[in-house]
């Protein structure tokens, strides 16, 4: 769904304490350095042909805007004992207890108790998501008249889904964390890619026509999806 930045060629230590993401992009006309919201690595991007030494002076010249830039960015969340998790747009509490699988009742996320949390939230899930963006594929396949060939899960931080030209569909599980309507939406979004492979106006009157609220939903996941990404399920 979201386009490729270009390549990543390292890492570059522009000074103590102070590393960034290095990619290369053919599409690049200028130098730029962005701070994830994620609140993965700073990346600087770079033109082809533009030197390294070029990429290091840019950046160091802008250290003062990265490091309030960084400090902006909030702080990666674990889904903890207490802690208040997105599922399908609702804020659950993790709360262990004497089970032997997760659970939803009312407003908190019933975890073994017994077992670690993190992995075991991550694993519901992302069943949880391939329930819902199966159907979901299969309805929007069908009204477009173009079947998939399989679909897949994927823990992105660049994009929400993709589609192939094999027809194949990947989805970031995190999507279980959005509203239902907004995971339909991305759903919606790739299996119109089934039938036109770019973002042109004849693509998006193919995602109008399976799903006329899409801008809303597309809106949501702009301002909200960061968030999505801060959570983290592994050390």
């Amino acid at each position: 769904m979201a386009e490729r930045v270009g390549q990543v060629s390292g890492r570059i230590v522009i000074a103590e304490g102070l590393e960034v993401v290095l990619r290369r992009s053919a599409r690049a006309r200028r130098m730029t350095l962005r701070v994830p919201r994620d609140g993965g690595d700073p990346v600087l991007t770079l033109p082809l042909r533009t030197p390294e030494a070029e990429g290091r002076a840019f950046a160091l010249s802008r250290g003062d805007w990265l490091a309030q830039a960084r400090a902006r960015v909030p702080q990666p969340q674990r889904p903890a004992p207490g802690a208040l998790l997105p599922v399908e747009g609702r804020a659950l509490r993790v709360t262990p207890f004497p089970l032997r699988a997760v659970r939803v009742e009312g407003d908190l996320l019933l975890v073994p108790q017994a077992r670690p949390v993190a992995p075991v939230v991550q694993a519901f899930l992302k069943h949880l998501a391939l329930q819902r963006l199966r159907p979901a594929c299969d309805r929007h396949a069908a009204a477009l008249g173009r079947p998939y060939r399989a679909l897949v899960l994927r823990d992105t931080r660049s994009r929400w889904g993709s589609c192939s030209v094999e027809g194949r569909l990947m989805f970031s599980w995190r999507l279980a964390m959005a509203p239902p309507e907004v995971l339909d939406y991305v759903a919606a979004h790739e299996v119109a890619h089934l039938a036109h492979m770019d973002h042109s106006p004849r693509f998006w009157a193919a995602v109008e026509r399976l799903m006329p609220e899409w801008r809303g939903r597309r809106d949501w996941l702009r301002r909200n999806g960061g968030e999505l990404m801060l959570w983290r399920f592994r050390d």
